[in-house]
């Protein structure tokens, strides 16, 4: 991301020093109400602690959360490296529990943000002058932050409990899922009318009210799943509020892969909400900020094609069960994807790499193991644990650093010198308010528009095959597996049209329980009053 966040951000970043990050203990400042703010440009630079929480962990933990429980991406051990304390195993096979790291930080990181912009709240509430005109757009803005975060974890725990007051330090027992769904719907709906209709530079990476609208879209859409109630009509009026608002576009076919660009950002037509990375910028203490994509999608011997200052590991792929969506040449969202016979950026230059026959296959046995061999990357689509089963290894040879397919969505960051990127990582985006309205209208909701006729308009740019004459909502479903790659929606997606419980991959556990995950033993001890999700 530009400098848009590093100038909004960066001052009250290096001012607030966090004592802890929890939401039931005490978060320490040095943003006293006689020093800072007391108007509404200190504001910008006030609300950056709330934002740069947000940012925190949501391109890394957050993504592999969403993305390795999935049948989207696999990150398998070979030799040992990834290895990591089971912590990949455990999301591939569903075999998660409350000790597991990554269910632990995203609960830290979430209560971090909620934690962090309570705070900020509480100051801003009562020391922007009453006289400041947007001081409630300034509030609003930041509870906007709040809901966010208290819906992504209502979304991944389920039962949680709610936290609106700084200095509450009561230990609070989880709200039922259905009571966090009204919490946070009454939270977005009364800061509505208070938040800026306005886009470009001057909103970018800030909540708005497309931002509140598309969040009720996607609450709307997932009701069902979340109360057991659905809210079909609620999400198509939600997703029309930002249609008929005239500010977005479908980014057409041309520049569809160059949303995901280092140099993304908001002169993207699509980006109603995104979340900015900048390796420059200050990460907020006990958040990570990394935006390491290109770390985990380009296979080592890529690193000369891409130009990056540092050797990637490439230790994710995705499974041939999702690459399965991608059935069309005719498609420019092919364009993610890294397979087959890799070359250079010429398209003819052959990519090669020297090794070993030993090297290239360590389960070789002619005695000639240790001469050298030379041999084109080739990237495979199958996943075999070669090595061992029990450990989830490929092996550690050239035959398993080259297996599956790999995504570069978020194309490599060649100007990164710590492996950091300036991808910008888009939270809501246009396309995902039409494939809502879209799927509301199949599954029954009512509209003056045909679901068929919006999936074409996505497919219109996206792809030059024939229009749609008709959609089900398995086409839906492919269609968002096919725009939405590695956007970290897809558990949303499987749990919402029924597919969570299959097997893919080494996957067969079909436990519903697993559709959240387990509230953290780390926070089980910090907060006797919580009570384990089902299952666990």
């Amino acid at each position: 991301m530009k400098n848009i966040l590093k100038n909004s951000f960066a001052l009250l970043i290096a001012l607030l020093v966090f004592g802890c990050h929890k939401i039931e203990v005490p978060v320490n400042t040095q943003l006293t109400p006689d020093i800072f703010p007391q108007n509404a440009s200190q504001f910008i630079q006030a609300s950056g602690p709330p934002y740069a929480a947000l940012r925190g962990n949501y391109a890394l933990d957050y993504y592999f959360m969403q993305t390795f429980t999935t049948d989207e991406a696999i990150l398998p051990a070979r030799g040992g490296n990834w290895y990591d304390n089971r912590g990949y195993i455990d999301m591939h096979y569903h075999t998660w529990t409350k000790d597991h790291g990554g269910t632990g930080s995203v609960w830290n990181w979430l209560s971090t943000t909620i934690g962090t912009t309570n705070q900020a709240i509480s100051i801003l509430e009562a020391n922007i002058p009453a006289s400041t005109a947007t001081k409630a757009q300034n509030i609003s803005e930041l509870k906007m932050v709040r809901a966010i975060a208290y819906f992504m974890m209502m979304d991944m725990y389920g039962n949680v409990p709610i936290y609106t007051d700084y200095g509450d330090f009561t230990p609070k027992t989880n709200s039922p899922r259905a009571e966090v769904f009204k919490f946070i719907e009454s939270e977005v709906n009364a800061a509505l009318p208070n938040l800026s209709v306005e886009t470009g530079v001057t909103t970018y990476g800030r909540a708005t009210k497309w931002t509140a609208y598309a969040l009720l879209a996607k609450m709307y859409i997932n009701a069902e799943v979340y109360t057991g109630t659905p809210k079909l009509k609620e999400c198509i009026d939600a997703c029309d509020n930002i249609i008929n608002s005239g500010k977005f576009a479908i980014e057409p076919r041309a520049s569809y892969l160059q949303m995901f660009y280092p140099n993304n950002g908001p002169q993207m037509k699509e980006f109603i909400f995104a979340i900015p990375y900048d390796p420059a910028a200050t990460n907020l203490p006990g958040t990570n900020g990394f935006m390491y994509h290109a770390r985990y999608d380009v296979p080592r011997s890529l690193r000369a094609k891409y130009n990056l200052p540092f050797t990637p590991s490439a230790p994710q792929s995705t499974l041939p069960e999702f690459y399965a969506h991608f059935n069309d040449k005719n498609d420019i969202r092919n364009g993610q994807w890294l397979t087959g016979l890799q070359f250079m950026n010429d398209g003819v230059t052959p990519i090669r790499v020297t090794t070993t026959k030993k090297g290239y296959d360590q389960f070789y046995t002619g005695s000639d193991g240790s001469a050298p061999y030379t041999y084109q990357v080739e990237l495979t689509p199958e996943i075999k644990l070669r090595q061992d089963v029990a450990t989830f290894d490929l092996g550690n040879d050239e035959i398993a650093w080259n297996m599956g397919y790999r995504n570069v969505k978020f194309y490599p960051d060649a100007t990164s010198t710590n492996r950091n990127q300036n991808n910008d990582k888009p939270f809501f985006r246009y396309s995902d308010i039409i494939l809502m309205k879209a799927e509301a209208i199949a599954r029954g909701g009512s509209s003056s528009v045909s679901a068929v006729s919006l999936v074409n308009q996505i497919r219109a740019n996206r792809t030059t095959s024939p229009a749609l004459t008709a959609v089900t909502l398995e086409d839906i479903y492919q269609e968002r597996c096919r725009e939405f790659a590695w956007e970290s929606w897809h558990r949303n997606d499987m749990i919402r049209f029924g597919k969570y419980e299959g097997s893919w991959g080494f996957k067969t556990d079909k436990d519903v329980n697993k559709r959240i995950f387990p509230i953290p033993q780390g926070a089980m001890v910090l907060n006797p009053a919580l009570k384990q999700n089902p299952g666990y």
